[in-house]
């Protein structure tokens, strides 16, 4: 049996209210989940459901206003600054647009190389290593000379993958990584991801607001609705025959190349809605 990397339990987030006297917005309420060593976990919800929220908060870029985040058994929930930067070891982000997440102002190589040697890797190791990196996910060896904004969103993406593989880390959080790009280009990054996982057997948190797109690549998923997960389960059947209302609206939002079946979806979606299932309106962008 895999054991336990990663163990959310009974998370709650705050955000500050907006105006003089505003009471604090609570984001996420009561978000229980685990990732095991080696799995992708699919998080799928919609705009404003709280789903990047969990990932900020496990890498520690949001406070928890309640419930505790374990990694590998130890409570991370409000560990300081420097445990916080051992902890980037283990714990890696890719983000949604890898423009504004690479510095414009070094090269690929110093981008790759500046955490190994920040943890004491020699330049001559630190080098070799940026060239296996790269090859890694696709990119030639003289991309280490160029600068971020000489590379398409695509292989801009793939150098954000490389640096979060640099450490060697035992969890990555993917927040949306291909939602910036072309389908041709998603599928691309998609294929390079799932093998990078195969390959290297590092765990994945992978947020996504696209039901077709978790399906590809997680071994389990959960579904998050106005900041409380409603479904969990494997892959296979949450995608395709999901129990709660809400991610058969997400399944239904896919859409299809059939336009009878798509006039079906829409309509199934619509009846969902008008029983009352969940917020009129709502659905996924």
């Amino acid at each position: 049996m895999a054991e336990k990397l990663l163990e959310v339990e009974s998370l709650h987030v705050e955000f500050p209210g907006r105006g003089f006297r505003a009471k604090p917005h609570e984001v996420l309420h009561g978000v229980s989940l685990t990732i095991d060593d080696g799995e992708v976990l699919g998080l799928v919800g919609e705009s404003g459901s709280g789903k990047t929220t969990i990932g900020r908060a496990i890498l520690g870029l949001v406070k928890a206003s309640g419930g505790e985040i374990r990694f590998q058994g130890e409570n991370i929930t409000h560990v300081g600054p420097r445990r916080r930067r051992e902890l980037a070891r283990d714990i890696q982000v890719v983000f949604q647009d890898p423009y504004s997440s690479l510095n414009p102002a070094l090269t690929v190589g110093d981008i790759l190389s500046e955490p190994l040697v920040i943890q004491g890797s020699t330049t001559r190791d630190a080098r070799a290593r940026v060239k296996a990196l790269l090859d890694q996910v696709g990119l030639p060896a003289d991309a280490a000379e160029r600068l971020p904004r000489e590379f398409s969103g695509g292989q801009r993406q793939r150098v954000a993958i490389a640096r979060a593989l640099a450490p060697q880390p035992k969890l990555i959080v993917c927040d949306e990584p291909v939602s910036a790009l072309d389908l041709s280009t998603q599928a691309l990054v998609l294929k390079l991801l799932i093998d990078i996982q195969r390959e290297t057997g590092v765990a994945f948190l992978f947020i996504s607001h696209d039901l077709a797109v978790v399906r590809h690549i997680s071994h389990r998923v959960a579904v998050i609705y106005q900041g409380e997960i409603v479904e969990t389960g494997p892959a296979e059947i949450v995608t395709s025959r999901p129990e709660h209302s809400y991610s058969r609206r997400l399944l239904l939002a896919a859409p299809v190349a059939d336009p009878i079946e798509q006039r079906r979806r829409r309509e199934e979606r619509k009846r969902l809605a008008e029983n009352g299932s969940m917020e009129t309106g709502a659905g996924v962008r």
